[in-house]
């Protein structure tokens, strides 16, 4: 067998013209991502390093294994982004035995692995190519896309990249602590609260520390600056390729990841929102970015027909990024099955017969459902419960003035009419499912109405301590999107009249927002949204059909308060620091000169903001030191959310759920003596003190480290 590498291959294949130009908006994108990376302090090293890692150990094998076992898509850039996410989860799946084993560093095995059988194999090689017959991606709709991208780059660097770290989003430090956990520990714990179950999606924090062992990149680089931005420009890509596959044309594709990315719904009142959940939560919760990555060819292998015509590869590419989702995302896997129920009971009233292979995707997604429930979550639900219109019971209490445990007691009738309101201000962002007709009947699209049918209804049955149940809508909204554009499609419209009528619901939501309204908060609230809807109603009496017209008089009603959401969002935001000078210089000494197994204590357990009782989303210390700690922050404990009683007793109110354990940790740094720091020691195997300045600690334990905000102390063995 003749060995010649794949460089060599690819230079002997003929360029036709203007090949590689069709890559000029990608480069342009990634130049200036590089830019404002560096601009705002990321080294060239870890530059470097991150891109190559990301390239050659995810990316490609990813896309040499999505092309091998899927046949590839239409377009190059179809592959790639596909194969990253299925590099991930290849690489995630990798990680966890590699970690319990105790030998991080064997996650680049697989990788390797796969390089080298398709360089090796001769009938693997045609993979480095793809397909023959590719699909080109026209000019504009490369630009279209890489403007959404240069987009969200902008957004993140004003409101993130940007920003120190001391004053960075509250949930950062959190999601930097479960990194270090899963880097030194698998299974993993609560690091902030000494043996707590981690019921919580933490697989993209698998991936995360896998790349900071490969590169040697600080967690802390790759939460705050790199992570999430290769998943977020994958997503949009494949956002597009979905509405290409299913609306026809380009054309459809980029307009799904405009509605997905920048349609929301009308504002009528400043403060008042009916969310319709805009996806701009890419880097303040990394767990719904990596899922909604690799949920993404889920729904492209289940649409594009090859899984359900038998194809073997299909279905181990369909297994394999299912088991990353059991712990990527919990929103997912629930959405998915009822997609796939809703296709199986369309299947059944349209053709008498009971579809095997969408059965056996829904019995597979269920077996994976269950283990992410029983295994990963270990029956945890992080405080989701079932709990008809809390989000408008919230919003209720917000026009209103009435507080918890008031609002508890609110009756149902106001509540139905906010949820109605807000199905409506639903229908303007994605009313174009009302223009599918009988193309609602076909697999793809009832899977894609199934899943947004779920999302939608578990927003509105479901209640969370901190709304994380409209999470599910966020998951449909790329697929609710890509659905309402295919309703209007390849249909013959009038520009004339569809920019006529998007300029009239524009004016409409405009004037409804100024009129001021008599009469109590609620009405004045509602009485607007009323106005749109006798609107729509009339012009849908006026020309009797004149469905089309109805769908571009409610993308009207939403761009006004689309457009100026847009323009906030790339308003940087004045946010004062939370985390004190020094804190992260202290937190790295006591990890250099500490083992992973190491338990910390320390009495910093409250954010520094003014709230009644304790804001304990404190997780600065076991995120800096990645090491354990005996109770630092607890909000977001599964012992803590459990206890949380909507609208009774907010979450953040509920005190620790080990008062004892508290006391003991509390007393050795308040009053310390002898036996306080003994009791650390001895009963909770505490080695070390992080506290700040506690000259009397200095009698009982040994000063190991100080600067100006914090002092570190280590327990010496009795």
């Amino acid at each position: 067998m003749t060995f010649a590498p794949p460089a060599a291959w690819l230079a002997r294949l003929p360029a036709p013209p203007g090949r590689w130009l069709g890559w000029l908006p990608a480069g342009v994108v990634c130049a200036g991502a590089v830019a404002v990376f560096l601009w705002c302090g990321v080294s060239t090293r870890d530059l470097a390093v991150f891109a190559a890692y990301l390239g050659a150990g995810v990316a490609l094998p990813g896309t040499l294994l999505w092309r091998a076992l899927t046949g590839g898509g239409r377009s190059v850039a179809e592959d790639v982004a596909a194969g990253l996410a299925l590099g991930y989860a290849v690489e995630v799946l990798a990680y966890l035995p590699a970690r319990a084993a105790g030998a991080p560093l064997l996650v680049v095995v697989p990788s390797a692995g796969v390089l080298c059988a398709f360089a090796c194999v001769p009938r693997l090689r045609r993979h480095w190519r793809g397909a023959a017959a590719r699909e080109r991606l026209p000019a504009w709709c490369a630009w279209a896309l890489a403007a959404v991208v240069a987009y969200l780059i902008a957004w993140s660097t004003l409101n993130l990249y940007r920003v120190p770290i001391s004053a960075a989003y509250v949930d950062l430090p959190y999601h930097l602590a479960l990194v270090g956990e899963v880097k030194h520990h698998v299974p993993p714990t609560l690091p902030s609260v000494l043996g707590e179950r981690l019921s919580y999606h933490w697989f993209v924090y698998a991936e995360l520390a896998s790349t900071s062992w490969v590169t040697g990149i600080e967690p802390v680089t790759l939460v705050y600056r790199l992570a999430t931005l290769p998943m977020t420009a994958a997503m949009v890509v494949l956002v597009a390729v979905l509405g290409r596959r299913l609306g026809g044309s380009w054309g459809a594709g980029v307009a799904a990841a405009g509605v997905a990315y920048f349609l929301l719904g009308p504002v009528l009142q400043e403060g008042v929102v009916f969310t319709t959940r805009p996806m701009f939560t890419a880097w303040a919760s990394p767990t719904q970015t990596f899922g909604a990555l690799l949920f993404a060819p889920v729904v492209l292998l289940l649409t594009g027909g090859r899984l359900l015509t038998g194809g073997r590869g299909c279905w181990v590419a369909l297994v394999v990024l299912l088991l990353a989702l059991t712990g990527a995302k919990a929103t997912f896997l629930p959405l998915l099955l009822a997609g796939l129920l809703v296709v199986v009971a369309v299947r059944w009233a349209v053709e008498r017969r009971v579809p095997g292979a969408w059965l056996g995707a829904a019995g597979l997604t269920l077996a994976c459902l269950l283990v992410a429930q029983f295994v990963v979550f270990g029956r945890g639900s992080q405080g989701t419960t079932i709990a008809p219109f809390a989000a408008m019971r919230g919003l209720w209490g917000l026009v209103t003035g009435v507080a918890a445990p008031e609002l508890a007691a609110v009756p149902v009738t106001p509540l139905l009419v906010l949820t109605v309101v807000h199905l409506f201000c639903l229908l303007c962002v994605w009313g174009g499912v009302a223009a599918l007709g009988r193309r609602a009947l076909e697999p793809s699209m009832s899977l894609l109405l199934g899943m947004g049918a779920a999302g939608v209804g578990a927003a509105v049955v479901l209640g969370h301590p901190s709304d994380s149940q409209l999470y599910f809508l966020e998951s449909v909204r790329p697929y609710l999107s890509v659905a309402a554009v295919c309703g209007v499609a390849g249909r013959r419209v009038s520009w004339a009249m569809s920019g006529g009528m998007v300029a009239a619901g524009a004016g409409v939501a405009l004037l409804a927002a100024w009129v001021e309204v008599p009469g109590d908060a609620a009405v004045r609230v509602v009485v607007p949204y009323l106005v749109l809807v006798v609107v729509a109603a009339g012009v849908l009496l006026w020309r009797r059909g004149a469905v089309l017209a109805v769908v571009a008089l409610l993308v009207g009603y939403a761009v006004p308060a689309s457009v100026r959401e847009l323009v906030l969002r790339v308003v940087p935001e004045g946010r004062e620091a939370e985390i004190p000078a020094g804190a992260l210089r202290a937190g790295r000494w006591l990890r250099a000169h500490s083992s992973p197994g190491d338990v910390v204590a320390t009495d910093l357990h409250c954010r520094p903001v003014e709230a009644p009782g304790c804001d304990s989303r404190h997780y600065w210390v076991s995120g800096f030191t990645e090491r354990r700690v005996l109770v630092e922050g607890w909000a977001y404990a599964e012992s803590t959310l459990s206890r949380a009683k909507l609208f009774v007793s907010p979450y953040l109110e509920v005190p620790f759920a080990d008062p004892v354990r508290l006391a003991a940790n509390d007393a050795a740094f308040r009053t310390p003596t002898a036996e306080n720091v003994r009791r650390l020691a001895e009963d909770y195997g505490v080695k070390w003190l992080f506290t700040g300045m506690n000259p009397e600690l200095g009698k009982y334990a040994r000063l190991r480290f100080r600067n100006s905000s914090f002092s570190v102390y280590r327990l010496t063995a009795r």
